[in-house]
């Protein structure tokens, strides 16, 4: 009779396998006297009507999903995004102003804001309508979403970074409108023709962490 323990070893051994382990291998790690292939045959006919199953390739075994759910089973990756410059820079602005209107990020950042940047960050669930603003027009306005806290591990906006912390880690924009985040203190650098250029072909950056937020452009 097969010893529990050594079936375990075995079963775990072609656990962690990612390749069919040949049952010479196999026979090599268990106790003198067990019989390799029945510990195999005890194996297979326990997982025979499971989600795995026990297959041999060969003199080499691998545990392996049942073949009649592989209609079932999909593989699902999970592929990086690159938003632009543009798009981080209007994420901030809604973030440290919501609810705001997209002529208020307009004003804020110095350059129309494309109709794709606004869908890009609706597309990722970062922002959502705000209701409209009692102004003429009834513009809509723009909130932070609870898919965007969590993405940058906040649990409200009032944990965003202030000013001062944004300047020490030297991730804040030199331009006028995009320093106007909440804070006590104004940055009063004038902006420059090549810094009102529209959005078409900024720089992309990478979205990874909430100081990502409010790096607007650290390269300049």
């Amino acid at each position: 009779m097969t010893d529990f323990n050594t079936l375990r070893l075995i079963e775990a051994l072609l656990f962690a396998s990612k390749d069919p382990v040949p049952a010479t291998v196999l026979a090599a790690q268990i106790p003198e006297g067990e019989d390799v292939g029945e510990i195999l045959e005890t194996l297979q006919s326990h997982y025979s009507n499971r989600g795995i199953v026990l297959e041999n390739a060969g003199n080499a075994w691998a545990f392996r999903t049942a073949s009649d759910l592989a209609g079932d089973l999909a593989i699902q990756r999970v592929a990086s995004r690159r938003l632009s410059r543009a798009a981080m820079e209007t994420m901030a602005i809604i973030a440290y102003h919501q609810p705001v209107t997209r002529a208020e990020i307009e004003d804020i950042r110095g350059v129309a804001v494309a109709k794709g940047t606004v869908d890009t960050l609706l597309e990722a669930g970062w922002i959502k309508p705000r209701g409209r603003k009692q102004t003429p027009g009834r513009p809509l306005m723009w909130g932070t979403t609870d898919a965007f806290l969590d993405h940058f591990g906040l649990s409200t906006v009032k944990e965003l970074p202030g000013m001062d912390e944004l300047k020490a880690a030297g991730l804040l924009d030199k331009r006028e409108g995009l320093a106007s985040l909440p804070t006590s203190e104004e940055d009063n650098e004038d902006e420059t023709e090549t810094e009102l250029e529209m959005e078409d072909g900024e720089e992309a950056v990478d979205a990874g962490t909430s100081a990502d937020v409010i790096q607007l452009d650290q390269a300049r």
